[in-house]
């Protein structure tokens, strides 16, 4: 079956209102690169009003043509705005939780909270790929190649502990049940501090942190339904101590309370 890519819609946040500024379209990579990247993004926009939108950061790493350059996104605990204005385009490549590592061939955690240009890492030029994809807004299939072969200069190769470590984050995303840390090592077969490290060099940030962001995007998922919810009901059932709990890393994350936020979604045009 061919791989359809997906990614995390609940990250989008106020999704209505950002569905009436800009489009995202989904590709999936070539085979030589899927074992790497999970897809690529293509977001158009057309919106003579500047547009400021949030998406919450993920444990994933991107790279994105953008001011000119490929921009490496290193995992970040930090709220994540992107202002638009006018016509334009971004491309982006998301990797697999662990995928990045093999073209880094460095502790991924090294590039943590910041934003970094290709070349910088794989001292390989990245603006003339960048401006050729900036270039050409209508042809997708054209610019996801140039970035792919941008991506094939770099010969990463088969790692099996990234593949594994992506199939275990895979594991946390999809099992709400999942709310600590240790229950993760022990699903792996791993000592806690084992998969710490692990988490560190490949994925750029802890188990428990992805843990947690993973059900925070689920109680953003349930925000975004238009239906009602019992928060405090959820906030167990995702791990949170109690609603207090979730209010609190949810609004720290998001900036408004979750019930808040499920309101402020549902009005939105």
């Amino acid at each position: 079956m061919p791989h359809i890519p997906r990614g995390q819609p609940a990250a989008v946040l106020r999704p209505k209102a950002a569905s009436q500024a800009f489009e995202i379209e989904r590709i999936a990579p070539r085979e030589s690169l899927a074992e790497f990247v999970d897809y690529y993004w293509l977001v158009r926009w057309s919106t003579p009003e500047p547009f400021r939108q949030q998406v919450v950061p993920q444990p994933r790493i991107q790279l994105a043509a953008e001011h000119g350059r490929l921009l490496v996104h290193g995992v970040s605990r930090q709220p994540f705005f992107r202002s638009l204005h006018g016509d334009g385009h971004a491309l982006g490549a998301a990797f697999h939780a662990a995928g990045f590592r093999p073209f880094l061939r460095s502790s991924v955690g090294s590039v943590s909270g910041q934003v970094v240009p290709a070349g910088d890492l794989f001292d390989i030029d990245d603006a003339p790929v960048a401006e050729a994809i900036l270039g050409d807004r209508d042809d997708s299939g054209k610019i996801v190649g140039l970035l792919e072969n941008y991506l094939e200069l770099r010969r990463p190769r088969s790692d099996h502990t990234a593949t594994d470590l992506t199939a275990l984050v895979a594991f946390a995303e999809h099992t709400p049940e999942l709310t600590r840390a240790d229950e993760l090592a022990h699903h792996a077969g791993l000592g806690l501090r084992t998969l710490q490290r692990l988490f560190t060099e490949y994925v750029g940030i802890g188990p428990k942190w992805v843990i947690q962001r993973f059900r925070l995007l689920d109680a953003a998922q349930a925000a975004h339904t238009g239906t009602d919810v019992d928060w405090a009901g959820l906030a167990a059932h995702l791990g949170f101590s109690d609603q207090a709990h979730l209010t609190r890393v949810f609004a720290h994350v998001v900036g408004t309370p979750p019930a808040a936020y499920a309101r402020e979604a549902r009005a939105e045009p």
